[in-house]
C-alpha cells in the first residue's frame, strides 16, 4: 500500500484497548454504555464497541443514523433535537431499527405525538436537560419542569424513556477539581430530577449522561443508568490536556510530510486546515497551536520546540529551532487537537494492525451532517 500524505493513521491495538477500558469503566459504574459514533463515523468501529458490551450507539444526525442502520446497527439514539419536518426519515428508520430521540420543547413533542399517532407508530423519546452547558435542554431550575415533562410523558405516540444531559462545559474546566464539581452538579441535577418525576408518578427508566472528560468519574454518579462518551475511541490532544488520557492512549495521528523549509525557524507540513481543522485545544493548561508534532513513528514523546502555529487550507506553518534536522521529504506525526473533526474530513482511516500490516477503514458516515 502506497500511503500518500497527509493521512490519518489509527493504532488497532490502542483502539481496542480504549474500547475495552471504557466498557470496563461503565460496567464498574453500573451503567450501560452507548458510545457516540460521531467521533469515528465507522460502522466497523461501532460493531467493535457493541461486541465489547455497548448496548447500541448514538448518532448526531439522521444522516449518520441512516448509514449505521444500513450497516446493521439496530439500536441508535439521537441526542440531538430532531424537528418533525424530518418525520419521513424518522418513520423510515423506525421500520428498521430501535430508534430514540430527544426533545427539549413541549410544542415540538406535541408535534411528534401527532406525527406518530397519524402513522400508527411509537417513538422513543428522552427529555434533554441543561446541566450547565447552556446549549440545548430544559432548564432544571424551572418551577414547572416536572409538570411539563409529565405532560410530555403522557403524549400518545411517544414512549417516554427518561432524561438525558451533556455536560459539554466539562471541556472548559480549568482543573481536575472543577471537572469533578461539574460531574457532581450534573449528577445532583439528573438524579434529583429523576426522583421528583418518579414521585410524581412518571416512570423514568433512563438517566443518561455523556462526555469523555467526565467518564472517568462515572463511578461517582450513582443513579445514572447510561454513559455516552464518544472521543475515547481515539482520544486527542484536548483529552490529554484534560487528563482523560495520556499520549500513549491516543490512537489517531495524522502523518504529514515536510514540503518546505523556507527559513531556518520555519517548516511547512502538508496538513493544513482541511486535515487538522482550525480547532484549538482545551485543557487545564495552555495548549497553543494546532497539534503536537512527533518526529519518531513509534515513540510517544512530542517535540516540545515545534509549534504548529498557523494553518492555511493545505499548509501547516510550524515554528522550529534553527538546528532542527527536518528537511523537505521528511515525515512526522501530528496528534490533532480534536480527533472527531479530523475524522469527518477523511474518506478513510489507515488502520495500523499489530502484525505491521495496514488497511483502509472507510469513514462511511463522513459528511452526513443533515
Amino acid at each position: 500500500m502506497i500511503l500518500r500524505t497527509p493521512y490519518p493513521v489509527v493504532s488497532a491495538s490502542r483502539l481496542k484497548a480504549n474500547i475495552q477500558r471504557m466498557q470496563a469503566l461503565a460496567t464498574h459504574a453500573g451503567a450501560r454504555l452507548r458510545p457516540h459514533a460521531k467521533t469515528h463515523k465507522s460502522p466497523v468501529i461501532a460493531k467493535m464497541q457493541i461486541a465489547a458490551g455497548a448496548v447500541g450507539i448514538c448518532c448526531a444526525k439522521l444522516g449518520e443514523a441512516e448509514v449505521f442502520a444500513d450497516q446493521g446497527i439496530t439500536d441508535i439514539r439521537l441526542p440531538y433535537p430532531i424537528h418533525p419536518s424530518n418525520a419521513d426519515r424518522v418513520l423510515a428508520l423506525l421500520d428498521r431499527i430501535t430508534l430514540s430521540i430527544i426533545v427539549d420543547d413541549e410544542e415540538v413533542a406535541r408535534d411528534w405525538s401527532s406525527v406518530m399517532s397519524r402513522a400508527g407508530k411509537v417513538l422513543n423519546i428522552l427529555v434533554k436537560v441543561d446541566v450547565g452547558f447552556h446549549r440545548c435542554g430544559m432548564d432544571p431550575a424551572a418551577p414547572d419542569l416536572v409538570e411539563r415533562i409529565g405532560r410530555i410523558a403522557k403524549l400518545p405516540g411517544l414512549a417516554f424513556r427518561g432524561i438525558l444531559s451533556h455536560a459539554g462545559h466539562a471541556y472548559h474546566a480549568g482543573s481536575p477539581a472543577e471537572l469533578a464539581a461539574i460531574v457532581a452538579t450534573e449528577t445532583e441535577i439528573m438524579v434529583g430530577l429523576a426522583g421528583k418525576l418518579r414521585a410524581a408518578g412518571v416512570t423514568v427508566e433512563e438517566v443518561s449522561v455523556g462526555s469523555t472528560p467526565t467518564a472517568a468519574l462515572a463511578p461517582t454518579q450513582r443513579g445514572i443508568t447510561e454513559m455516552r462518551p464518544g472521543n475515547y475511541v481515539f482520544f486527542d490532544r484536548t483529552q490529554v490536556s484534560l487528563g482523560s488520557a495520556t499520549i500513549a492512549n491516543c490512537a489517531l495521528f495524522v502523518v504529514a510530510t515536510v514540503v518546505s523549509r523556507p527559513a531556518p525557524d520555519r517548516v511547512i507540513l502538508d496538513c493544513g486546515s482541511k486535515t487538522l481543522t482550525n480547532d484549538g485545544a482545551r485543557g487545564f493548561a495552555d495548549a497553543p497551536g494546532y497539534g503536537l508534532v512527533f518526529m519518531s513513528s513509534d515513540e510517544d514523546v512530542p517535540e516540545p520546540a515545534i509549534l504548529v502555529e498557523r494553518l492555511s487550507e493545505e499548509h501547516a506553518t510550524c515554528r522550529v529551532p534553527a538546528d532542527s534536522p527536518l528537511r523537505p521529504g521528511d515525515r512526522v506525526r501530528v496528534l490533532p487537537n480534536h480527533a472527531c473533526t479530523v475524522t469527518n474530513l477523511m474518506d478513510s482511516l489507515v488502520l495500523a494492525n499489530e502484525d505491521g500490516s495496514m488497511n483502509r477503514l472507510p469513514v462511511a458516515a463522513r459528511g452526513r451532517i443533515w
